[in-house]
């Protein structure tokens, strides 16, 4: 069969590969432990649900304009303005089919052929892979674990170049949970605003925050703001990662190129799913506190456990709800009959000897560690832990 060169270029997800490994040994029945994929464990909230109900019934269930519903912009306007302090109006947000599409819309609408997009890493698996599929360059700035895994206004400059079309900052980050102070937000922003360079601002993880606070880089000003492409959702933060409620914040301009792309490709978001997310955004104050609080609680103990065992070792993250780990002393060692070179050989080991899922880093761009979701119980994350601590201590003897 024929298949495009552009599709047969793009990588596979790690993420979604090692959970979906899991899962079919899961099935199979065998006893495994996994953390892949970054899910809230929680339910969706009750007032959530009862809003998409009552959507049904009241007949909302035909197409919306394809930037979404104008309750739903004017909720995600208003958001935004308490929130952020960022004021938008209707015509520049874009409803997207999750945040990922907001991404992938955002790539389309403001890439040509060749033109480059400084990720640093490690980064979320996707965004090589979507700034390819726009036909873009990815240029990577490697930050280091001493540093926070940060990249500093300086070595953002230094990776500019003519064709540099945008920079992807995620902060609070996937995978490595770091986030970004107000000062080091204001000197990107500087570097930003003097090379008229895009930021693509994917702030889906902004209220997993634990300690400082969330400050959005398009907040300082008219021209950074301008510039800036914020990503949002309601996935992470309210429990809802199958409806599948995303979206973009833009200069019009941009937005309506967003716009236009989305409704040929998808036309809108699911219209039931869009009248849950205006009551999703309109509350849930103490819903969000109660799954922050519960996530705090298991990333603390995790970073401990982690520290404690030998061979391995991690940061504490400050947001999201992931932690990656160091196993850079492992490699060049036997462990369970392998001989460890990558991160992939670690989690195939892992995952075949001990019974545990986790996410290689190679994918991210980020070899010497793999990473664990604590968007899980604290039941899983006492076994996971404990058959980490067990098989390290049996094959390191």
């Amino acid at each position: 069969m024929y298949i495009s060169d552009k599709v047969k270029s793009i990588s596979p997800s790690s993420t979604l590969a090692i959970d979906s490994k899991f899962k079919q040994m899961k099935a199979e029945g065998v006893d495994v432990v996994g953390f892949g994929t970054g899910e809230p464990d929680f339910d969706t909230p009750d007032y959530i649900k009862k809003a998409a109900v009552e959507a049904i019934a009241g007949g909302k269930t035909k197409y919306t304009p394809a930037a979404g519903t104008m309750e739903l912009r004017r909720a995600i306007c208003d958001k935004l303005k308490r929130e952020n302090g960022l004021d938008y109006e209707p015509n520049q947000i874009v409803v997207t089919n999750g945040a990922k599409h907001a991404l992938v819309n955002t790539f389309m609408a403001i890439l040509n052929e060749g033109d480059e997009v400084i990720i640093p890493s490690p980064y979320w698996v996707s965004y090589p892979e979507m700034v390819k599929i726009a036909d873009g360059v990815s240029v990577i700035i490697e930050t280091k674990e001493e540093d926070e895994f940060k990249f500093t206004a300086k070595e953002f400059e230094d990776a500019i170049t003519p064709k540099t079309r945008a920079l992807v900052l995620n902060s609070p980050s996937n995978p490595t949970g770091m986030v970004y102070t107000e000062e080091e937000l204001r000197s990107i922003a500087e570097v930003a605003v003097k090379h008229n360079i895009y930021v693509v601002a994917d702030e889906i993880y902004e209220h997993l925050i634990y300690e400082g606070k969330h400050v959005s880089i398009a907040s300082f000003h008219d021209k950074i703001k301008d510039l800036t492409i914020i990503i949002n959702g309601v996935s992470k933060t309210y429990a809802m990662t199958g409806w599948r409620i995303g979206y973009s914040a833009s200069h019009p301009e941009v937005a309506k190129a967003i716009s236009n792309l989305q409704s040929h490709a998808t036309s809108n978001p699911n219209s039931i799913a869009q009248a849950a997310t205006v009551a999703a955004l309109n509350g849930g104050e103490e819903e969000i506190a109660r799954m922050k609080a519960e996530f705090q609680k298991r990333r603390d103990y995790m970073v401990e456990r982690i520290n404690s065992i030998p061979g391995v070792s991690c940061r504490n993250p400050h947001g999201a709800f992931y932690v990656v780990m160091n196993i850079s002393q492992l490699k060049g060692k036997l462990l369970g009959g392998r001989t460890i070179h990558t991160s992939d050989d670690f989690a195939d080991v892992l995952l075949e000897k001990a019974g545990l899922a986790l996410v290689p880093c190679s994918g991210f761009g980020a070899d010497d560690f793999v990473r664990w979701s604590y968007a899980t119980s604290m039941e899983n994350i006492v076994e996971g832990l404990n058959r980490l601590e067990t098989f390290l201590a049996q094959e390191l003897k």
